[in-house]
């Protein structure tokens, strides 16, 4: 019997934008930039100067991605399907693909995969964290969820393709939701190890159950634990936040939900999902989500644009909490529940001296990419 695994699914908002969209400093052409909020908070346009993400790609394994959108699809490398597929893949990663159990096709992952690397620049849409990285779709989660199986699938699928960042907008609770028939855990686990040894960042969603504990995989040793801000700073009060020091964890912009569309993430959406904040925009294509599935891709960016640099999975890490800032305390790298090592900063993060190169050895057994 294998157990739905639930993804950690986006606070999507039933109200209406509440006035105009305030002013943002994006610094991008992007039609909807002034709606964008999240790259300014964690200073991802300063960051550009230094680094871009250029040749980097990010893995979005989550509910596959609309391969056709406009904003998304000249990032887009070959990408996976592991849903009611068995071993091995059965489609590429589109939104639709997948067997029966796939169910309706479901946009999740295709607001994700723009958060993180959406076309920047274009006149187009939104601007994505890491501008010049390119977006990796592989599908392990259908309408109701998933399985441990189909993510580890995913995962190792996504290293052995060439994925620099693997980006996890899911999750379940630790004994309560996630599945406890033997091995399946391990087998998430062993497949972000696997990534791991082959110097692959991988960062995962905190959950959105207002619960001191980050949920699993992002609680797995070698996964970087992503919990949700609202625009002003302060933890969404939907968010899961980590509790116990030794986890690696920091935050990032999510949204606060409940509120109104200007306060949530605007990304990509498939023109066909539609949405009540799409018509604060005019486009369809674009919507406005909340949940630690939106701040984890805006950290997965800032992981592509370190990469970029060519700085090792664990010093990325590092960097990402050393130079993480906790506002109100204006500290930096220093743990705290609310944020674990503080809201993620690009600026300073790109800034930080490289200290130690990728493994080249594993990297060229990535699909032989690098």
């Amino acid at each position: 019997m294998r157990r739905v695994l639930t993804l950690v699914a986006a606070l999507s908002l039933a109200l209406g934008l509440a006035g105009g969209a305030s002013a943002q400093t994006t610094a991008t052409n992007d039609e909807y930039s002034a709606f964008q909020w999240g790259p300014d908070q964690i200073n991802a346009p300063e960051a550009w100067a230094t680094s871009t993400g250029s040749g980097q790609t990010i893995s979005i394994v989550d509910t596959g991605v609309d391969l056709n959108h406009e904003d998304l699809a000249s990032k887009l490398v070959a990408g996976a399907t592991f849903v009611d597929c068995g071993d091995t893949s059965c489609g590429n990663g589109d939104w639709e693909s997948g067997g029966k159990a796939a169910g309706a096709p479901h946009p999740h992952g295709t607001h994700v995969a723009g958060i993180a690397a959406a076309i920047t620049g274009n006149g187009t849409g939104i601007a994505g964290v890491a501008r010049d990285s390119k977006i990796m779709p592989v599908k392990v989660l259908g309408e109701e969820g998933g399985s441990f199986e189909d993510i580890a699938r995913g995962i190792r699928w996504s290293v052995d393709h060439g994925a620099d960042v693997i980006n996890m907008s899911l999750g379940a609770l630790p004994g309560v939701q996630a599945l406890v028939i033997t091995g399946v855990i391990t087998d998430v686990q062993d497949a972000i190890a696997y990534a791991n040894s082959k110097d692959v960042v991988v960062v995962a969603a905190a959950g959105n159950d207002f619960l001191s504990i980050c949920g699993t995989p992002s609680s797995d040793s070698g996964a970087l634990c992503v919990a949700a801000t609202d625009r002003l700073e302060n933890r969404a009060t939907y968010s899961n936040f980590a509790i116990k020091e030794d986890l690696d964890a920091v935050a990032a912009p999510g949204g606060a939900a409940f509120l109104s569309c200007e306060e949530d993430i605007i990304s990509t959406v498939p023109a066909e999902a539609g949405g009540f904040c799409t018509r604060n925009v005019g486009t369809p294509g674009y919507d406005f989500y909340a949940g630690t599935s939106m701040a984890t891709p805006h950290v997965a960016g800032v992981a592509a644009l370190l990469t970029a640099q060519g700085r090792s999975h664990t010093e990325v890490v590092d960097v990402l909490k050393a130079t993480a800032r906790t506002p109100v305390a204006e500290t930096r790298g220093t743990y705290t529940p609310t944020y674990g090592y503080g809201i993620v900063d690009a600026q300073a993060a790109v800034a930080a001296p490289v200290t130690t190169a990728g493994s080249t050895t594993a990297k060229k057994g990535k699909g032989g990419r690098k």
